[in-house]
């Protein structure tokens, strides 16, 4: 099946499904002589797992990683690196009620009728059990552009009508640590209480609800992203769409830009105290022409309500008879508190693809 990779120079090819043996992704272009921190990458992991709280699945998954090829003396060589990470949690008995059933808003009946087969086991392929696979290249590549200074952080910013505040980032780190600090990653204290709340009665009614997270990538330098087809905003927008259950994408100003005026939206330069070029504000997200301008790149990655409810449905049958479908499984009641994760992976593999670009394009002097 096409569509399995991601990325030009640092690109991934993720594998396996939801109940099958394992998972992983092999990652090819990544530079020689990086050292790689395994503990790292399996922290990242750990903030994407499920049965972390109350408000995710409570599918148990160590989500362990192995790293087969591409590193030697904890240090990549500059050939493909493959990680995988075995399924340890299946319960594929939870979804013989819908092998020739089509749940709401899944991918059963478009997978059933563009391939005339498809794995009804927790969704096989198109389950979000993939987004492992693409946090654990992601921490590859946030361990990549930490050495060029550039960090990449996000946090739970809306849960259903509940938003929190704009968040002061002081430091990479800092941020990180307030949002770890609660179950749903908000890194807003007074608004992460209320978000969790209401995720926990809403997991009560059988029901699920949906949320934003928004990132920052910090530190990036001017000259990210290529003038036409492949403007840095563009690429960002194709991978945070790529993530299951994403439904909107928006930079900078975003929707609330149209609302505004050119005098009131331009984004005016002025030297910064190192005597280069800044904005005072950033309305354009930090992208302008579809190339960085060394601002922070903000944007905001919408996800809809998990389409999994613990309600009877009307649906049809493969045969296109009427029937009903209940509700069954581990899901979670709100996907955002483990897409954070997700959403930065997706970022630094964006970010790192194109910073090796960009080494290629001014010819050396």
């Amino acid at each position: 099946m096409a569509g399995n990779s991601f990325g030009q120079l640092f690109r991934i090819t993720t594998f396996g499904e939801s109940h099958g043996e394992a998972i992983g992704v092999i990652i090819d272009g990544c530079p020689s002589h990086l050292p790689v921190d395994l503990e790292y990458i399996q922290g990242e992991l750990d903030k994407r797992k499920p049965g972390q709280s109350k408000i995710t699945t409570q599918r148990k998954e160590s989500d362990t990683v192995r790293i087969l090829s591409g590193v030697f003396e904890g240090k990549t060589t500059g050939t493909p690196i493959m990680m995988l990470i075995p399924n340890e949690d299946q319960r594929s008995k939870d979804y013989n009620h819908n092998t020739d059933v089509f749940r709401p808003s899944h991918a059963d009946y478009t997978y059933q009728t563009k391939y005339g087969i498809r794995d009804h086991r927790g969704g096989g392929r198109s389950s979000a059990r993939e987004t492992a696979a693409r946090v654990a290249a992601g921490a590859l590549a946030k361990l990549l552009l930490k050495t060029q200074g550039i960090e990449i952080v996000a946090h739970v910013s809306s849960v259903g009508k509940i938003n929190a505040p704009n968040v002061e980032i002081k430091s990479a780190q800092e941020f990180i640590d307030e949002r770890e600090k609660n179950i749903v990653r908000c890194a807003d204290p007074a608004t992460a209480e209320e978000m969790i709340e209401f995720i926990d009665s809403v997991r009560k009614d059988g029901d699920t609800v949906g949320g934003k997270v928004s990132c920052h990538i910090l530190n990036c330098p001017v000259g990210l992203g290529e003038p036409v087809f492949d403007k840095l905003h563009a690429e960002l927008g194709k991978a945070m769409l790529s993530i299951n259950a994403v439904h909107g994408f928006e930079f900078g100003s975003g929707f609330e830009g149209s609302e505004m005026r050119g005098s009131e939206h331009n984004d005016i330069f002025v030297k910064n105290h190192l005597g280069g070029v800044k904005t005072i504000t950033n309305y354009s997200g930090g992208i302008q022409g579809g190339i960085s301008n060394g601002m922070p790149i903000d944007f905001k990655v919408a996800f809809k309500p998990v389409a999994t409810i613990m309600h009877n449905q009307a649906t049809v049958d493969a045969a296109g008879n009427a029937a009903e479908i209940s509700g069954k499984g581990r899901h979670d009641p709100c996907v955002v508190p483990r897409a954070v994760p997700i959403v930065e992976a997706m970022a630094a593999l964006v970010i790192a693809d194109h910073w090796l670009r960009n080494r290629n394009t001014i010819l050396p002097q």
